[in-house]
């Protein structure tokens, strides 16, 4: 199997980075997030999190079945899934990446947890003053993005804006332009998609 690339001399620090998780890597992201857009999506997110945010809600919306799928396979027409599948585990091999999560490679939490990591790599490798190091993280991160993360991102965004679940919306949003300029040609439709039929979904796990 090819390796997209071959990180020299530092593929992971130790346990710490093989356990490294899908929360630090958004947050990595957060930090690395660049214009104001993100910014303020992500700090709405948050704030609309607080509000509405309920396991129950996720698992309509995102879980089994749900009105959007996390799942790149579901955004890349008649790509051959498996071939999709192996490409991103490529990538994590190259770079010693291992996420602890049950969800598939790639789910969208996997995809962002991964794309931090390289972020934290190339960091790491520019505080240890080696600029190759660096150099290869950011292209390896940009390539994924351009492969696999804004393939899955763009329309993910879309169709949750669609839910009007404003948290979920406004996350994926900002994860969208954080992989750069949409390259999907597929609309989602301007019609709502609604949570249920006649809005008496209790969203609400029971304890």
């Amino acid at each position: 199997q090819t390796r997209p690339f071959d990180w020299p001399s530092c593929p992971a620090d130790g346990e710490a980075a093989r356990t490294y998780s899908l929360r630090d890597g958004l947050s990595t992201i957060k930090k690395s997030r660049g214009p104001a857009a993100r910014a303020a999506d992500i700090a709405a997110a948050v704030e609309a999190a607080r509000e509405e945010a309920t396991e129950g809600l996720y698992l309509v919306v995102l879980g089994p079945g749900g009105l959007a799928s996390p799942r790149e396979v579901a955004y890349r027409g008649m790509g051959d899934p498996g071939q999709i599948l192996s490409d991103i585990l490529a990538f994590h091999e190259a770079f010693a990446f291992r996420p602890e999560a049950e969800e598939p490679p790639d789910h969208v939490a996997v995809e962002a947890g991964f794309l931090g990591y390289l972020c934290l790599k190339q960091a790491y490798a520019r505080v240890r003053g080696n600029e190759d190091e660096a150099e290869i993280a950011a292209q390896a991160a940009a390539r994924f993005c351009e492969e696999h993360l804004s393939s899955l991102a763009w329309p993910l965004a879309d169709r949750l804006e669609k839910t009007e679940v404003q948290y979920l919306a406004l996350a994926a949003r900002a994860l969208a332009r954080r992989t750069g300029p949409r390259r999907d040609t597929h609309g989602t439709g301007n019609r709502p998609l609604q949570i249920c039929d006649d809005c008496s979904l209790d969203t609400h796990l029971p304890s």
